[in-house]
């Protein structure tokens, strides 16, 4: 808003005061640098206009000439070009930073977006307004193909032996905001590392994780990679509560406790319902697992921590012994002269 009103104001005072200032009409008479002559009957662009011939007798011949013939005729970039050109890219530094936070203002707070598309169209409005900016500055500036084609060759030929890394990201980001197999704000997990997704920029994707530690991933890897999103079509998943209790205990007295407890808990969904199952008779208890499902990512952690509480206050109470490692000994032979201590005589007193 303030670069809004800024930027107003300027076109206000230039519409109030442009008539009253020739001075500025004048710059446009400064030539800064020539260009090549323009041939007869191509058009000069709109920011380059051609220079006047000399004033006096004589015309060009004069001795007192600024220029030569040749470049009577020839467009020129004045000094009020390059003062139109220096406008055209704040303007467009101006609109491509602020560009979010405007559309997030105006547009993606009435609209009902889906989430990461409003960052996806943000990230591709930015890239035109550059592009064009760079257009426009460049026709300013009389920076025409034909002139830059050396450059472009050059570019070119640096992508394909030293800058491949590079643009291979590029594309992959122009990829990851146009098909949107991550989008900024799910929760994705790359190699040991989860968290969510922040930002997706032309060379990287930032990922901040749950120490809020952010983790620099290039693009290339998002695409020609493994990784898990956990939100890129549903939100709900599903969390295990283990559980391992004694051979003696009653198995269909624990499989109540245990959907009771599910069922009780205001995150748990009802639907899918909550499961628990007899895993396996293990070395020291019989297990079970407790299946339930949460609405959002972020209540793993949480619900997790109060089924596990809840199960072992339960279990005390019905008790329910929550099974150890045991290790049992058998003593298959004992020397002859083997004898049992005695029993430590208690000290007086």
């Amino acid at each position: 808003m303030r670069w809004a009103f800024s930027l107003t104001l300027l076109v206000c005072l230039w519409g109030i005061w442009s008539s009253s200032l020739p001075a500025l009409s004048a710059l446009d008479q400064v030539p800064l640098w020539y260009l090549s002559p323009t041939p007869a009957g191509v058009p000069v662009p709109s920011l380059l206009r051609p220079s006047p011939l000399p004033p006096g007798p004589g015309g060009p011949a004069n001795a007192g000439a600024a220029i030569d013939a040749p470049l009577a005729h020839a467009p020129f970039v004045s000094l009020w070009d390059l003062m139109l050109v220096l406008l055209a890219a704040a303007v467009t530094l101006m609109a491509a930073r602020n560009l979010p936070g405007f559309l997030e203002m105006a547009v993606f707070s009435r609209l009902r977006f889906e989430r990461g598309s409003g960052y996806a169209l943000t990230a591709t409005l930015r890239y035109a307004i550059v592009l064009v900016g760079v257009v426009v500055v460049a026709q300013g500036l009389g920076l025409s193909w034909n002139k830059v084609q050396w450059l472009a060759a050059a570019i070119t030929v640096g992508i394909g032996f030293g800058l491949q890394e590079v643009f291979a990201n590029f594309v992959s980001g122009l990829i990851l905001l146009f098909e949107r197999p991550v989008r900024v704000g799910d929760i994705v997990t790359v190699a040991d590392v989860s968290g969510v997704v922040t930002r997706i920029q032309i060379r990287a994707t930032t990922i901040r994780d749950w120490d809020n530690r952010e983790l620099i991933l290039p693009n290339k890897e998002l695409i020609t990679g493994r990784f898990v999103n956990w939100t890129l079509s549903d939100s709900i998943t599903r969390i295990l509560c283990t559980v391992g209790v004694a051979y003696h205990s009653d198995v269909r007295q624990v499989r109540e406790l245990l959907l009771n407890i599910a069922r009780q808990h205001p995150a748990v969904l009802a639907e899918p319902a909550p499961f628990v199952a007899f895993e396996s008779f293990g070395d020291s208890a019989l297990n079970f697992t407790l299946r339930a499902h949460v609405s959002r990512t972020d209540q793993r952690m949480t619900t997790l921590s109060d089924l596990n509480a809840s199960i072992l206050d339960a279990f005390r109470q019905a008790g329910i012994e929550i099974a150890f490692p045991q290790r049992d000994l058998h003593v298959r032979s004992l020397p002859p002269d083997f004898r049992t201590p005695p029993a430590p005589t208690p000290s007086p007193g």
